[in-house]
């Protein structure tokens, strides 16, 4: 039963991490003055959920890769429109 809870615990640390830099992302105020510093910020959540989604994906579920593949995506949308708007 170890490598089940092992298995659950990384699984909601990814859920936890994408939610995390969703969170940040949508708090991105484009036109603030901080707007560096939160970037910034939401780039280590992005890397940190990628990580922890990566971590998972090793010892996940069939049920769960699906829905870790999804948060990847979910972050690469992420990476895309700040991407966008940079330019």
């Amino acid at each position: 039963m170890p490598y089940h809870k092992n298995k659950q615990q990384a699984f909601q640390a990814a859920q936890q991490g994408a939610a995390q830099a969703e969170n940040v992302f949508q708090q991105l105020e484009k036109d603030g003055s901080d707007y560096g510093i939160q970037l910034s910020h939401l780039k280590e959540e992005v890397n940190e959920a990628y990580e922890q989604i990566n971590n998972a994906l090793e010892v996940a579920s069939e049920t769960q890769r699906e829905t870790l593949e999804q948060y990847r995506r979910d972050l690469a949308r992420i990476v895309d429109e700040v991407n966008i708007e940079e330019q």
